[in-house]
């Protein structure tokens, strides 16, 4: 959700798999309407999506028609145009974003070329990844929740041999 109470909706994939979308679209609920905003750099589908404190949208790792991706782009709602930004230490997708109390987005989780145990964080003030480390478990399809004590809870997922997870682990404290 935008800061102005639309939707934004970025790539996606047909209904084959087999090509990947770089459009955009802004659904407005207050008249029920979808309108057509500025394209991906790159098509992907299953990205990371998360706004930033400061109005933009990160978009983060995913598939393209050539695999996994690292990149990143960053969404203007105000101009309707898409920038990149830092890449990602590694190309994944099927991870989560978690939006930090300093602007941050801890990364974590997700699928590259083997489920992995990643943590990343993206710094908007300077447009970059650093990696922070790793979670105990690997993770696919993790839930992860920013909690009252400053670190986020990294819970469930699968794991690299497709058994449903059911553990949780404290995850890199906000701010660090």
């Amino acid at each position: 959700m935008l800061p102005d109470g639309k939707v934004l909706v970025a790539g996606g994939n047909n209904a084959a798999g087999t090509n990947t979308f770089a459009d955009a679209e802004i659904y407005d609920p207050a008249s029920g309407t979808w309108s057509a905003t500025g394209r991906l750099a790159e098509g992907r589908t299953r990205p990371s999506a998360t706004l930033l404190l400061n109005g933009l949208v990160l978009v983060a790792g995913g598939q393209g028609d050539q695999g996994t991706l690292a990149s990143s782009e960053l969404y203007d709602p105000a101009s309707g145009t898409w920038s990149p930004t830092g890449a990602l230490p590694i190309a994944i997708w099927g991870h989560t974003a978690t939006l930090l109390p300093n602007g941050g987005v801890l990364v974590t989780g997700g699928i590259s070329t083997v489920i992995v145990a990643n943590v990343e964080i993206y710094n908007p003030n300077k447009g970059t990844w650093s990696s922070t480390g790793n979670l105990t478990t690997p993770r696919f399809l993790p839930t992860a929740t920013l909690i009252r004590n400053g670190k986020v809870l990294v819970a469930n997922g699968t794991d690299m041999f497709g058994i449903t997870l059911a553990s949780a682990e404290l995850g890199v404290r906000a701010g660090q």
